[in-house]
């Protein structure tokens, strides 16, 4: 008698990918795209940043009903999903931070009620906010909801390092960089949870990738490489479709 695919039970099946080193670098590469692709909608085709937002949150909420009728893990699905939440994180972000006046501080720190209110809610209502559990319509919403805002505050908290004296957009590089770095030996030397790290990578993962795609498309006199926006957003779109041919992804083995 042949072994039961778990996976292809839909209770059982996860929806999100492997946490592999392989997801991180995707990630990054989709958090510098949420950037650019953000700016060229709020900048290059000057909508501004409530339009752009409007845009992306319509994007974002398709996609995510899309995610959630799947009934298993599709990495383009997955990986269009994510970049759908670090658009609209960086629009949204930039409404908050310029449009409304509350500055970076005032941004990152209602992001971060946003983000912890999240977080508290989803392990109130189902006991858990496991990164592997992914596989029913409340998991995928509070996971999604949680995503977006933490690519929102990550959009926040990268400008708002990148602003500060003497740091610029290497300086603020080297912080994030080195704050993964630390998580990864977190990962591998404590015994901390494995969940509370996850989000924790997954929160500065977006930072370094807002700080990234600055360089990329802010003036040199501001310390950009003032690359073209759609060029930037094209090259970065090109990498992640080409990560998802060459690595072939699978669903994440749930904690039982």
């Amino acid at each position: 008698m042949s072994t039961p695919n778990t996976n292809a039970n839909p209770i059982l099946a996860s929806k999100v990918p492997e946490i592999t080193l392989i997801f991180w670098i995707i990630k990054i590469a989709a958090t510098t795209l949420g950037e650019t692709a953000g700016d060229v909608v709020s900048m290059s085709m000057d909508l501004g940043y409530l339009a752009g937002t409007g845009i992306f949150l319509a994007i974002f909420l398709l996609a995510v009903s899309f995610q959630i009728k799947a009934k298993t893990f599709h990495p383009v699905i997955y990986w269009a999903t994510i970049i759908a939440t670090t658009t609209v994180g960086t629009t949204l972000a930039d409404f908050a931070d310029r449009s409304l006046g509350i500055g970076y501080a005032g941004g990152t720190l209602l992001l971060s009620v946003l983000l912890l209110a999240s977080l508290g809610l989803w392990h109130r209502t189902l006991g858990s906010v496991s990164f592997n559990n992914i596989n029913s319509p409340a998991t995928e919403a509070f996971y999604w909801l949680t995503i977006m805002f933490s690519q929102t505050l990550g959009t926040a908290l990268g400008d708002w390092t990148v602003e500060l004296p003497g740091l610029g957009y290497a300086g603020a590089a080297l912080i994030y960089s080195s704050i993964l770095a630390l998580i990864t030996v977190a990962y591998y030397r404590t015994q901390i949870s494995t969940v509370a790290l996850f989000w924790a990578a997954f929160i500065f993962t977006r930072p370094l990738g807002a700080v990234l795609g600055d360089f990329l498309d802010k003036p040199l006199a501001a310390g950009g490489m003032e690359l073209d926006r759609y060029v930037a957003s094209g090259v970065l779109l090109g990498f992640i479709a080409a990560c998802l041919l060459i690595f072939p992804q699978r669903a994440s083995q749930q904690a039982h």
